[in-house]
């Protein structure tokens, strides 16, 4: 090769290499292959109490023991946990990490499905594992994301993901882990002349036509499900088929319903159709805390670091109905407000419902076991205990206080690289900055 074209081809990996390095800024780790010990740390189950001076044991993506003195196996590598605090990985409740990247960019967002009726999409199947939030996300201590469709009545399946792996095979936990419906809002702001509901001048359905339409549906893919168990030959139809799980009570309906009237309906309408339901948002959850309680409804939270929406309200709201739920006997889980954007927030969302009188054990529950127990994957992380995934944290405090670090993460025993997009952009740009005071000084 001659010496011009050698340097043309410097030139040409000098321009590409930081394009690749931009857009791959951390990697994807192998299956744990050899048994983990972690001592000396004090170790936070969640549902078993705390561990001073434990040690932690893992092997094949599963914890095989935890305690203050078990035997370890020969072979297996020890990691000094000395001084340091290990947690569940936090759990975010509603998100759309893996379906949403920039706002701005249309192509770059797969949360909305055309349509009212669409119980068979999965949020699954459209994750980029490749997208930047989810190294950010992680970062956070957030290493499970119910990654959530929206739009219409019923947007579809929310589901469980470990914030690890290739592709969204390989990072699926439950692809449908419980089926979205939008309750309608009694008190729309209704506009004329855009269009967009049967025509130029009409106005959007009604309240009530909404309810009726969605009871419909349900009633269909219910009459659907009795013509296949009583053997009729029936056309195959994705959407009612998908249905077949809510009505068998293995997976939960989450409905979305921030007002009481909302909240009020909605449980009216779970118990004539005979199935579970979880409330998101839940503005106003507290004003039908009882019910909640009677019939053992849980919430979701979709964001304590909310400003009021009525000029009515104080101003925090927001920041103490986590600890006006928990008081009124109410089960809650705390989101990172649905975003993928703000999956990274949710350690704050539960911080600032402590500061507001929320116990920090309480608070803890609502981004780790409460949201695994709602969503139906309790039997495998949200807490630590043995038969559960290797899926937690190293910190040097709690996760939930900003003032902590996460060290270290673990999903099902992988050891995660903990480069994301910020961090890197950070060290990207002191770098210049350092050389820059080299120069002036």
């Amino acid at each position: 090769m001659s010496i011009k074209n050698a340097v043309k081809v410097a030139a040409a990996v000098a321009v590409i290499a930081p394009v690749g390095l931009d857009a791959q800024v951390r990697m994807t780790v192998p299956p744990q292959s050899a048994p983990v010990a972690i001592q000396g740390a004090t170790i936070h189950t969640v549902t078993n109490g705390v561990i001073e001076n434990g040690t932690i044991l893992f092997d094949d993506g599963l914890i095989t023991a935890i305690g203050a003195d078990i035997d370890i196996p020969a072979g297996t590598r020890i990691v000094d946990g000395t001084g340091k605090h290990i947690y569940p990985g936090l759990i975010d409740a509603y998100s759309t990490v893996g379906i949403a990247e920039i706002g701005a960019v249309d192509v770059s967002n797969d949360v909305n499905e055309l349509g009212d009726f669409n119980p068979n999409v999965r949020a699954a199947v459209a994750v980029n594992a490749e997208s930047r939030h989810i190294g950010t996300t992680r970062s956070a201590g957030v290493l499970v994301a119910f990654s959530t469709p929206g739009g219409g009545l019923v947007s579809g399946m929310s589901s469980a993901l470990n914030l690890e792996g290739w592709s969204w095979e390989e990072m699926s936990m439950e692809s449908a882990a419980a089926l979205n419906v939008n309750w309608p809002n009694p008190n729309p702001r209704r506009f004329r002349g855009f269009g967009g509901f049967g025509g130029q001048d009409e106005d959007p359905p009604t309240y009530e036509e909404q309810v009726q339409e969605l009871k419909g549906f349900f009633g269909e893919a219910r009459a659907y499900r009795d013509a296949v168990a009583a053997g009729e030959e029936v056309a195959t139809d994705s959407r009612y088929m998908a249905m077949m799980p809510v009505f068998d009570r293995e997976i939960p309906v989450m409905v979305a319903a921030d007002g009481a009237a909302q909240i009020n309906d909605a449980i009216t309408w779970a118990q004539d159709e005979d199935i579970r339901i979880v409330i998101r948002g839940g503005q106003d959850a507290i004003h039908v805390a009882d019910r909640l309680v009677a019939n053992d409804i849980p919430v979701i939270l979709t964001s304590t670091m909310a400003a009021p929406n009525r000029q009515y309200e104080g101003y925090d709201g927001a920041y103490t109905m986590p600890a006006r739920l928990h008081e009124a006997g109410v089960r809650f889980a705390i989101s990172g407000g649905s975003g993928s954007l703000y999956s990274n927030r949710l350690p704050w969302e539960a911080g600032v419902a402590v500061a507001f009188g929320l116990p920090e054990e309480e608070a803890l529950k609502a981004v780790t076991i409460n949201a695994a127990e709602f969503m139906g994957v309790d039997d495998r992380v949200g807490s630590l205990e043995p038969g559960k995934q290797a899926t937690f944290l190293i910190t040097t405090g709690t996760p939930i206080d900003m003032t902590s670090d996460i060290e270290q993460s673990y999903i099902q025993g992988r050891e995660i690289d903990m480069m994301d997009i910020q961090k890197f952009f950070f060290e990207k740009y002191m770098t210049k900055v350092m050389q820059y005071l080299r120069v002036v000084m």
